[in-house]
């Protein structure tokens, strides 16, 4: 009569069960490596446009609204210019729109942050409420009024989208520096003679510098979404190259009422989707580390 071991006989030992930590990690990572593959590609064809699109985006090299075909990937548009090659073009300036309005949006809602948690009184209440009435008013008819006025160009969508964007990181910044003001070596700090800006900028920055990452991160996705929404109103630059200008006129075309949305519509969208995406997965592994890190 054979016994049965009580640990072999069971149906999952101890090394068997997966670890839900390690597996919640690895899916982390391998989020944040999605999100980086596809946006790296996005960049490689946002620096060398030239090298993979087959003609000058700006010049007519077909007959309007032709087919996908061998020497045309994507069809052309109303006036005979090359689709694949206008889309690749178009990556350079939705990503660096993106990306300029998040780095100059992020700063500022950085350094007022980092005043407002750290000096408070006044200045936390004068900055505070700023930061609310920016958060509060409706975003996309005062843009659109904001852009109008200024009239349409891609600086100008900087310049308005930038005004938007910052308020959210000032007041993610001002809530970690409320947490951290009160910590023993900014005491140690302050009792050894150090001012008010070198605490910001020597001690509390170190503390809020992963949170500003973040920011740049997720800012950038939400500035791409909204330059493309712009501009595909009209309130881009006509003449430049971007998804939005892309989808603007296809519009104007009547490409969606055709079958040129296939050809044209699509792609771009898929464009503007995969780039959001991919910011939006990377925003979300840098913020998944920093939470279990801390």
């Amino acid at each position: 009569m054979t016994t049965l071991n009580p640990v072999d006989s069971s149906p999952l030992s101890a090394s068997t069960i997966p670890n839900p930590v390690i597996s919640s990690r690895r899916l982390i990572r391998i989020t944040g490596w999605v999100g980086g593959f596809i946006l790296t590609l996005l960049l490689i064809l946002a620096f060398f446009p030239n090298i993979i699109a087959p003609y000058d985006a700006t010049e007519r090299v077909g007959l309007p609204l032709q087919k996908p075909s061998a020497g045309f990937l994507l069809g052309t548009n109303d006036i005979g210019q090359d689709l694949f090659s206008e889309l690749i073009a178009g990556t350079r300036a939705s990503l660096f729109t993106g990306l300029i309005v998040s780095f100059i949006s992020v700063v500022i809602g950085t350094i007022v942050g980092l005043a407002s948690g750290y000096l408070g009184g006044w200045v936390d209440s004068l900055l505070m409420r700023l930061t609310d009435l920016i958060l509060v008013l409706p975003f996309l008819p005062l843009v659109i009024l904001i852009s109008v006025y200024l009239g349409p160009s891609q600086r100008n969508i900087i310049v308005v989208l930038a005004i938007f964007f910052w308020a959210a990181p000032a007041r993610l910044v001002r809530s970690r520096v409320l947490t951290m003001r009160t910590e023993t070596y900014i005491e140690a700090a302050r009792a050894l003679g150090a001012n008010s800006f070198q605490i910001m900028t020597n001690h509390l920055w170190s503390g809020v510098k992963s949170l500003a990452l973040v920011q740049i991160v997720l800012v950038a996705s939400a500035s791409i979404l909204a330059e493309s929404s712009l501009s595909f109103l009209g309130l881009g630059d006509p003449s430049g190259k971007s998804w939005g200008t892309m989808l603007y006129f296809a519009r104007a075309s009547g490409a969606f009422l055709s079958d040129a949305w296939k050809w044209w519509v699509l792609p771009t969208g898929l464009m503007i989707t995969l780039s959001v995406l991919s910011l939006g997965l990377i925003g979300y592994s840098l913020e998944q580390r920093i939470a279990k890190s801390a």
